[in-house]
């Protein structure tokens, strides 16, 4: 039995704008026609159409950014050490079929504790339950400076967080042999962290070229694709000349680095939802206010500058969220990423419609059979009431969704409102400050009199 989808307007991904009057056929779980409604084939009397005439239908859409072990995270204590990682990973199996429900049909998660998400995965794989097709490396290889190493030495980086330390390339490359008989889909090295060296003011790699080039080298032997989160130039720099698939984040890449880019061909991913949302979201009471969201305003102003010179070198951007964190709530902002990069890349509408779709879908395990509408490909729609192309904050609003198509088939998701999160997945921290008597007069409080004295 097929399936005849006519639309109001169809954005394919392969080209600038929507064409009207336009039907997707679908057959099975791939697409069998898609054109003009004058030319699609007849249908049959067993067959189902479905009119969305009045509709917008696009590709669903990809996330690449998202990490499904975190919780929603508040602390990075909350992503390692609190819930049992057992646990992660039936919390992150809802938090997949809530990126699902915003219309996100695939994603890639960049890091997870222990082997969760490939265990996500592979049991929407099985048909065990329903949930966007995922892509994923395992816990992120990190050195000092990196990402993960953000404890005390004398704690070090525990077995449940997201990231393994790997003093050298010879360890890095272990953990990547490991990783790959485990079944990641690809590897995530964390070149460099968030906090920038107090000595020079500026991001350091935690592994030089030699070491960098061997591991990418080694992933690349063995089949997989590698990102790195990088934001500093010599993080960008060593990386691109390393020929990494993927650069996370690129913030602070000079020219010499995106020299580099270009001439091996790699892909950035900007992430500015976690960025921005800090910014937006932070509020004085919260621990990081001011320094988070101030230190998330210089690296917005740096990669305006350093991504507007990707852009106009033709560098091909995925679109990410880092969702995640409490100011990246899973299902939330996963579209929000779209105004942000027509906000701070300079990029059109349907521009930043293709980073979420087509060009997505070259990173993604389905490479080439997701993230456009075309004969052949899996048949991932998203079908909205709205125009994206005129004004893509619309895609944030998820009231506007009339179907989400996954295969073919389409996804109804009854995700339990009522779910609560356990006091014991999250740090728990008894006072927000040290109550002094400085910190009582200033906020207005009466210290109580002791009951003698008022006697």
């Amino acid at each position: 039995m097929r399936r005849h989808i006519r639309c109001g307007r169809l954005f394919t991904g392969l080209g600038d704008g929507a064409e009207r009057d336009q039907t997707v056929v679908t057959e099975g779980e791939r697409i069998a026609y898609v054109g003009p409604s004058a030319g699609a084939p007849v249908a049959a009397p067993e067959d189902e159409v479905v009119d969305h005439s009045g509709h917008f239908v696009m590709p669903g859409l990809i996330d690449v950014h998202v990490h499904l072990s975190y919780g929603n995270a508040k602390t990075e204590e909350d992503i390692d050490l609190y819930a049992p990682v057992e646990f992660r990973a039936l919390r992150g199996l809802e938090a997949a079929q809530r990126v699902l429900a915003a219309g996100f049909t695939s994603m890639a998660d960049p890091t997870t504790s222990g082997r969760v998400t490939p265990s996500i995965r592979d049991a929407i794989d099985a048909g065990l339950f329903t949930g966007p097709r995922i892509t994923c490396s395992g816990r992120q290889i990190t050195n000092r400076q990196g990402l993960s190493d953000w404890y005390p030495s004398w704690v070090g980086v525990p077995e449940t967080s997201i990231g393994v330390l790997a003093r050298d390339a010879n360890e890095g490359i272990a953990e990547i042999r490991t990783m790959v008989k485990d079944g990641v889909d690809f590897i995530k090295i964390a070149m460099d962290g968030d906090s920038m060296n107090p000595m020079t003011s500026v991001l350091v790699a935690g592994y030089n070229q030699e070491e960098t080039t061997a591991m990418v080298a080694e992933a690349h032997r063995l089949g997989k694709k590698v990102v790195v989160h990088a934001r500093g130039a010599e993080a960008v720099l060593y990386s691109a000349r390393a020929g990494v698939d993927v650069i996370l984040h690129a913030a602070w890449m000079d020219d010499e680095g995106l020299e580099a880019v270009v001439e091996n061909g790699c892909l950035i991913c900007p992430t500015f939802s976690l960025v921005v949302n800090d910014i937006d979201f932070t509020r004085p009471g919260d621990g990081c206010y001011p320094g988070f969201p101030d230190a998330h305003k210089r690296e917005i102003e740096a990669a305006q500058r350093s991504l507007a010179k990707a852009r106009d070198a033709g560098v091909t951007f995925l679109s990410g969220t880092d969702s995640g964190f409490a100011v990246t709530p899973y299902g939330e902002w996963h579209a929000r990423e779209l105004e942000h990069m027509v906000t701070y890349l300079g990029i059109s509408a349907a521009d930043a419609l293709r980073c979420a779709t087509v060009n997505n879908g070259t990173f993604v395990r389905e490479s080439g059979q997701v993230g456009a509408l075309e004969q052949g490909r899996l048949a991932d729609i998203l079908v909205f009431d709205g125009d994206p192309l005129a004004d893509i904050t619309q895609l944030q609003d998820r009231s506007r969704i009339r179907e989400i198509v996954l295969g073919g088939e389409t996804v109804n998701l009854a995700i339990n409102p009522k779910a609560q999160r356990l006091r014991s997945e999250f740090s728990y921290e008894m006072w927000h400050q040290v109550y002094t008597q400085e910190r009582i007069a200033e906020i207005g409080m009466n210290r109580p009199v002791p009951a003698e004295a008022a006697e």
